[in-house]
């Protein structure tokens, strides 16, 4: 039995040696173990482990080899435990068939959501599971959390179910993109190569090896070296990244991208916003409430030679393209698209990428809004998409 446990370690991935196996053996012996299951559980695995990761296959094949879980049923052993209260209530939330879903109506429109909320807000006592009007939980409400609506405000809940929510009531943190990621990044690195211009600016730090031999020679043999400006791609880019929410799905690709124009751009510079670009980016998440940066500012600071890129998925409320206030997580005075069209006023040269499967555009109105508002120039994140959009940055 204790060789085909070793076999079947090995067979499931787990790097079991010899050594090991010869090392339980011995401890076996010399009765470290004992002769209770769970005694032998623990030891085997501190022998043959090495590596938190492996400990689920160990567990797996500890139990088909013991057949610990059907030896306990046969003996009429009580099997008991704690079920953690988070469990619980997930056993609340609301989960509905697509017909389900089709039969419930949204309040109509952004103004009567609003509304509606503040007079729920007003009227509302305590607390509410199941139901279709209150502030409450697992419900059809437009407002609460762990239920569905096909229009309301998400509060008290972690993390998005249906993606339908037009406002979020909850501070949410987003994490910084990683500029150190190398996997996957060289072919991105040759597609973002078509966006380039070379020029030699700065102080002469570089051998120009050719001028120093021709003036070597020309001075009789006395070395005489010249120097040049480095040589780099002058094209300057502002990167705006949408982070948080439905781009969680893309974050590995957009980390990706971020580490390769990071890499390929000496005149980088990146701003990170939700959904859509309003008036406000920010360079930190862990610090975007605040150390906020006026969208003014930024227009005001970088000249119009630089290439606008944005990158997200478009897929957000259309509200908040066009309803001021509709921001899911802030009020903004002036709706999304006025701030878009700012920016594309001042950097002609602009493009969307956009990390979504290009299939799947069609069946998200906010991302047509986004299309009409770039001109069409949206392209999927893809190496053929990239070289698409570059092809076009310069035009």
């Amino acid at each position: 039995m204790f060789v085909n446990f070793f076999y079947d370690l090995r067979r499931a991935g787990v790097p079991v040696s010899l050594n090991e196996y010869l090392g339980l053996m011995q401890a076996m012996q010399a009765g470290i173990a004992g002769y209770a299951v769970d005694d032998f559980y623990y030891l085997s695995r501190a022998v043959l482990v090495k590596d938190e990761r492996n400990l689920d296959k160990f567990d797996r094949v500890f139990g088909a080899t013991f057949q610990g879980l059907e030896a306990a049923a046969v003996a009429g052993e009580e099997i008991t435990a704690e079920i953690p209260e988070e469990w619980l209530r997930k056993l609340a939330e609301k989960y509905l068939t697509e017909e389900e879903k089709a039969q419930i109506q949204a309040l109509g429109g952004w103004d009567k959501l609003m509304e509606t909320l503040a007079q729920r807000l007003a009227e509302q006592k305590g607390r509410h599971q199941g139901g279709n009007k209150w502030i409450g939980t697992a419900g059809t409400s437009p407002f609460g959390a762990y239920g569905y609506n096909p229009e309301g405000v998400r509060i008290g809940q972690e993390g998005s179910r249906h993606r339908r929510a037009v406002k979020v009531w909850d501070k949410r943190e987003f994490r910084n993109l990683d500029d150190q990621v190398e996997i996957g990044t060289r072919n991105i690195k040759v597609a973002l190569r078509r966006l380039r211009k070379f020029a030699r600016t700065g102080a002469a730090e570089t051998l120009d090896l050719p001028d120093t031999i021709r003036s070597t020679a020309r001075n009789a043999g006395y070395l005489d070296l010249k120097l040049v400006p480095e040589r780099h791609n002058a094209v300057k880019v502002l990167l705006f990244l949408d982070i948080g929410g439905s781009m969680d799905d893309h974050i590995r690709l957009c980390e990706e991208l971020f580490s390769a124009a990071s890499g390929e751009f000496k005149h980088l510079e990146y701003f990170y916003f939700h959904n859509c670009v309003y008036e406000g980016v920010w360079k930190d998440n862990r610090r975007r409430h605040a150390e906020r940066l006026s969208t003014l500012d930024v227009i005001h600071t970088y000249a119009a030679d630089y290439k606008l890129v944005f990158v997200g998925d478009a897929a957000m409320s259309p509200y908040e393209i066009v309803q001021p206030g509709g921001s899911v997580e802030h009020f903004n005075a002036e709706p999304g698209a006025i701030w878009l069209g700012r920016l594309l006023h001042q950097y002609r040269h602009a493009i969307w990428l956009n990390p979504m499967q290009e299939r799947y555009w069609t069946y998200t109105q906010s991302i047509a809004m986004i299309q009409k508002i770039m001109e069409g120039r949206m392209y999927p994140l893809t190496l053929e998409g990239l070289d698409a959009g570059m092809r076009e940055l310069m035009r």
